[in-house]
């Protein structure tokens, strides 16, 4: 059995929708981080974003107005 060093803990990301805040996000999922994710812009970005996540079997939550 895999031991995943961020099980249990939570991680904010800003700027997840692209580029290195979302390359941050999907690593941090697969260390084994819940994934809260938060972008200025782009709600549309952040949902690709969670979905790649989920589709690697991590959680995310997106967190936007």
């Amino acid at each position: 059995m895999t031991v995943l060093p961020l099980a249990g803990k939570v991680a904010i990301v800003t700027g997840a929708g692209r580029g290195l805040g979302r390359s941050m996000a999907r690593g941090l999922a697969r260390a084994g981080a819940k994934v809260v994710l938060t972008a200025a812009l782009a709600r549309d970005e952040l949902d690709a974003a969670a979905a790649e996540i989920a589709a690697e079997r991590g959680e995310a939550a997106i967190a936007s107005e």
